[in-house]
């Protein structure tokens, strides 16, 4: 009963041209190595505090600003759409 029994081949599959360092297959975020929250943290008090840390370095990079001014615009936005009257504030 040979054909129950299977064995799955195995390959070392190298690239012929690849002369790089590493595994040429290894899937990698463009960015990861300049990330501060990634990494081996393997607590969630070390997340929190490598998030807050980067949070405090970016601070006057103006990020904020910019979505502060984005949301107070689509904020007046929605209010023109649904035609919402502030007349009712003043009196």
């Amino acid at each position: 009963m040979g054909f129950l029994k299977r064995t799955h081949k195995k390959f070392d599959y190298k690239p012929r041209f690849y002369q790089g360092e590493g595994n040429p297959y290894e899937i990698k975020h463009k960015f990861d190595e300049f990330r501060t929250t990634t990494g081996k943290n393997k607590n969630l008090k070390t997340k929190f505090v490598t998030a807050w840390d980067d949070l405090r370095e970016s601070r006057g990079k103006g990020a904020n600003k910019t979505i502060v001014v984005v949301t107070v615009i689509l904020t007046f936005i929605f209010l023109y759409i649904i035609d919402f009257d502030i007349t009712i504030f003043l009196d």
